[in-house]
């Protein structure tokens, strides 16, 4: 690594982003043109946040189908590049039906889960930084109160060490959404870590929305999902 090079990107990063006024600790061996191309701070680092295309600032399609909707594989609707993705078969609720009744249709629900992990020390953040200033880490998420039930969406959180294991801190939100047809909408969540402790390495973020089939298949939908690693004022 080229000393006096990177000399060059260190005293560009330490000027444009106040690094010696926030007090924040330098390393002396680290890729400062790498760190100063990336533009860390302030970025999106989940990678592909609207797979499926959509923007909260749009509202909703409510518009129901003559036909009901046919259950399609989730590749199918999108672009899930970057996010690994599960589902989650939820047990079929039989109380309260009276023994013996006969009964057509009963509401099957799922879970479809998706989760990425962040390299903080390869988007560019320096384990001085992490460990000693600990920026802001901001998390927002925006997903559709679909009225298919009380609990449609959940989020889940974790700030890990080196080892990918250990939990340093976390953030869990299970919203429940009143069900009324007028409340179709775009829902926001929103959390800030601060003073999360030293080691942090990873960034662990989930999210699970809830599916519906009965007679047709209706989807819970998430979009402009967004951490970001932010220096304070």
């Amino acid at each position: 690594m080229d000393s006096k090079k990177q000399s060059v990107w260190k005293d560009r990063c330490v000027t444009e982003w106040n690094l010696g006024g926030k007090g924040i600790p330098l390393p002396q061996e680290w890729d400062w043109e790498s760190t100063y191309q990336k533009k860390p701070f302030g970025r999106n680092l989940i990678k592909n946040p609207c797979p499926e295309g959509l923007s909260h600032k749009v509202p909703l399609d409510t518009t129901r189908p003559q036909a009901p909707p046919p259950r399609k594989p989730l590749e199918s609707l999108g672009d899930f590049s970057g996010w690994k993705t599960k589902e989650e078969h939820l047990p079929v609720d039989t109380s309260g039906i009276p023994e013996g009744a006969v009964i057509c249709y009963l509401p099957n629900y799922s879970w479809v889960i998706k989760e990425q992990i962040i390299n903080l020390k390869e988007e560019g953040f320096w384990e001085e930084l992490l460990d000693v200033y600990q920026p802001d880490i901001c998390v927002m998420d925006w997903y559709e109160d679909s009225q298919l039930h009380d609990h449609v969406y959940e989020l889940h959180v974790k700030l890990l060490g080196s080892d990918h294991a250990k939990v340093i801190n976390e953030f869990s939100l299970k919203p429940k959404n009143e069900r009324s047809e007028t409340q179709h909408k775009w829902c926001e969540v929103s959390h800030i870590f601060q003073k999360y402790g030293p080691g942090v390495r990873y960034i662990h973020f989930e999210h699970r929305t809830k599916d519906l089939f009965v007679v047709g298949f209706d989807r819970t939908r998430v979009t402009d999902s967004t951490v970001r690693v932010q220096l304070r004022e």
